[in-house]
């Protein structure tokens, strides 16, 4: 049941209908944020495979790139896109909470979100061929776990809302076990530079978790969505400069 609640929660792969899930369920499901993630990554190989022997590389990019914000819902980008506005200009971090609330996008949102789709893109298409279904596999896996991560190491800023749920939950045992299934993802799939791939995202996240802290005055589910993003585009540029630097 924790898993099922995962995949509801990450992607918007339908599933057979089943009794309501408690708050405490989702919360218990971050533990297997990777392996939703390895889901995620199976079926963009799945479908890179097949568009890669009828259409040219470039265009197989940009459709993985919009199968992949139809399959997780778009719900990551919508949390990159309030987190960019709720960061701009002078503002006590209650404010800046405030401003996450409002759905209507702003401007620094809309500008963040296409120089991260940019980035991305450009990317991804730069990976080598060789290396793309170990790329696709590893980015996933490697995002979500940043997201456990991100909620187990620190703060939750608001005082209700499902990012406490999982805050709450978020404990030794489910952050080791998340953590486990990633490294061993990341053996699999590339062997020590997958480890190095991790490890480089992981301070990143450190990295970007502290400078949203003094933003904010802790983290929040829409952080937690802009993490897993920058992760993402990270993965991508980090294999790049990995395979073009021998």
């Amino acid at each position: 049941m924790n898993f099922l609640a995962a995949l509801s929660f990450l992607t918007v792969i339908p599933l057979p209908r089943r009794r309501e899930v408690s708050p405490e369920q989702v919360g218990k499901s971050l533990v297997y944020f990777p392996v939703v993630g390895i889901i995620i990554g199976l079926i963009l190989a799945g479908l890179y495979w097949l568009l890669r022997l009828i259409l040219p590389s470039a265009v197989v990019s940009g459709l993985l790139l919009i199968f992949l914000v139809v399959l997780t819902g778009g719900l990551h980008l919508d949390g990159f896109v309030d987190t960019c506005d709720a960061i701009a200009g002078h503002k006590p971090p209650e404010a800046r909470r405030q401003i996450m609330r409002d759905s209507r996008a702003g401007a620094l949102g809309m500008v963040g979100v296409c120089c991260l789709l940019i980035v991305k893109y450009v990317s991804l298409n730069s990976v080598p061929e060789s290396l793309m279904m170990a790329t696709l596999g590893l980015m996933p896996v490697v995002s979500r776990w940043v997201m456990v991560y991100a909620i187990f190491a620190h703060p939750y800023a608001r005082s209700s809302g499902l990012g406490k749920v999982f805050k709450e939950m978020a404990s030794r045992r489910r952050f080791v076990v998340a953590t486990l299934i990633a490294v061993a993802v990341a053996i699999a799939l590339a062997r020590l530079p997958g480890l190095i791939i991790m490890l480089g995202v992981w301070v990143i996240a450190a990295a970007m978790a502290a400078y949203l802290k003094g933003k904010f005055s802790g983290l929040t589910g829409d952080t937690y969505g802009a993490m897993n993003e920058v992760a993402e585009v990270s993965v991508l540029i980090l294999v790049c400069l990995l395979a073009y630097n021998q």
